[in-house]
């Protein structure tokens, strides 16, 4: 890997973060206009798989996927649309900056349940900053608990699970080319958000989108940006480097809805939210170094 192909990844990251980060804010924006969250991922997925379709066609990419995969692929589709569905309806009970915060409690899911998923040891290390991670929600949950809507909360709670899931199922899921997990992916997303849309009486026509026309093209776009730019940073950098990048993610959301939506954190909040961030940097470069001594570690003769 050069250089200059690790620093385009890491810009390509950043953009990635910062396309999901506005996402979650205009999604804010259509709900207010009574677009709901089930809707945006279905109009969202169409599109997506109308240009993914495109591009296999254009690249000539095999969208087959591999047979030992299927199930996983499943599975990696539906926790995707509970992850969209869940966070993009979350903020319509509850501020982004919350929604964010609340989400982003999916790298401590990850550490806590990895020993049982992946036999991987808990560590005193990652103990404390499932610890600090935990007050850092508390402290920005806390101040302002009996303004917020558990509905909310449960169902930013409910996306960082989902997102867990995701990390886990994606790991297993590597023989099928990336451009045909993602229209598998998107493939299994639809009927699924059309199915929580009908079963919640959320389904929309197309019209919902004239509802908030801007923030609807916005909430879309940011989306499709930034699952693009994604997989091309992932491309490019480690998944460890790309951790790290995409803690901004929940930055660039508090900071869009401040300057966009007006919503303002008391300072105890700012603190809670800091610490979230803290700990999941700490997680990805605790990670790091483990990596970094295993490789050091001399094979015996």
């Amino acid at each position: 890997m050069t250089r200059s192909s690790h620093g385009s990844g890491l810009l390509l990251a950043i953009g990635s973060a910062s396309c999901y980060g506005f996402n979650i804010v205009f999604a804010r924006m259509a709900s207010f206009a009574g677009a709901s969250g089930s809707a945006i991922v279905v109009y969202r997925v169409l599109l997506m798989l109308a240009l993914v379709a495109a591009v296999a066609a254009i690249a000539r990419r095999s969208l087959a996927m591999a047979r030992e995969e299927q199930g996983k692929l499943v599975l990696l589709g539906i926790a995707s649309a509970l992850q969209g569905i869940c966070y993009l309806s979350s903020v319509a009970f509850i501020p982004v900056t919350v929604a964010a915060v609340v989400f982003y409690t999916y790298p401590i899911i990850i550490v806590l349940t990895s020993p049982f998923v992946e036999k991987t040891p808990l560590t005193p290390a990652l103990v404390g900053v499932v610890a600090i991670a935990t007050l850092g929600v508390g402290l920005v949950v806390g101040p302002a608990f009996s303004d917020l809507d558990w509905r909310g909360l449960a169902l930013a709670f409910g996306a960082s699970i989902a997102t867990a899931i995701q990390f886990f199922t994606a790991a297993r899921c590597t023989r099928t080319g990336v451009v045909a997990k993602v229209f598998w992916i998107q493939l299994i997303i639809l009927p699924t958000a059309i199915l929580i849309s009908l079963v919640t009486g959320q389904f929309a026509p197309p019209s919902v989108l004239a509802l908030a026309p801007f923030a609807m093209a916005m909430t879309i776009g940011g989306y499709i940006g930034g699952f693009v730019l994604q997989f091309l940073a992932l491309g490019r950098i480690s998944a460890v480097a790309a951790g790290i990048v995409f803690c901004t993610e929940p930055v660039v959301a508090t900071l869009s809805s401040a300057f966009i939506l007006n919503e303002g954190l008391s300072p105890l909040q700012v603190a809670g939210g800091a610490l979230v961030l803290a700990a999941i940097i700490t997680n990805v470069l605790l990670e790091q170094r483990r990596l970094k001594n295993t490789a050091l570690v001399p094979i015996a003769d």
